[in-house]
């Protein structure tokens, strides 16, 4: 018997996040890096590394965002999960998450620091539940919510998908 998106929300104790989806923070290292071994856009010390659960069911999407670390996407259970990423020079890339290689779904991708990225489950799917791991750790501050009107101005190649991906 196949979980539903909510039982993995009861049992994970996941939570409304802010991009869109539900997610719960799993792990924080107690290790930080201190300021001066980061590059100074970061301005404090950071955890090692975070990690979260993160589901998205079908019709929610995570809202087009960026942080200052790299993120390491990786598939759990459900169906395929679609994550964009715009780099910095307008290259596109699509990440297919899932568990069928044979369909060009793979189990992990990484989003490079200060690329912008959103996520939605595959056209036809229920949900997907994934995981993110940050490094160096995830902080509220690093977070930028895309604006609409300006990501698709620096981007306008891409500005339909931006529009469906932004609040």
């Amino acid at each position: 018997m196949r979980r539903t998106a909510d039982y993995w929300i009861q049992q994970l104790q996941l939570t409304e996040h802010v991009e869109g989806g539900a997610f719960s923070e799993v792990y924080r290292s107690p290790l930080q890096i201190a300021a001066a071994a980061l590059p100074a856009t970061f301005g404090a010390p950071r955890n090692i590394s975070t990690s979260i659960y993160f589901l998205l069911k079908e019709g929610q999407f995570s809202a087009f965002h960026r942080i200052k670390s790299d993120e390491g996407w990786h598939f759990y259970y459900g169906d395929p999960l679609v994550v964009y990423e715009i780099t910095a020079d307008g290259t596109l890339t699509e990440h297919l998450l899932g568990d069928n290689p044979e369909l060009g779904q793979q189990f992990q991708c990484t989003i490079k620091a200060g690329s912008w990225f959103a996520s939605r489950v595959q056209n036809g799917s229920a949900y997907s539940l994934v995981g993110c791991t940050v490094s160096p750790g995830f902080d509220f501050v690093d977070f930028e919510l895309a604006q609409r009107e300006e990501l698709a101005s620096q981007y306008p190649a891409h500005a339909t998908l931006i529009a469906a991906l932004t609040r």
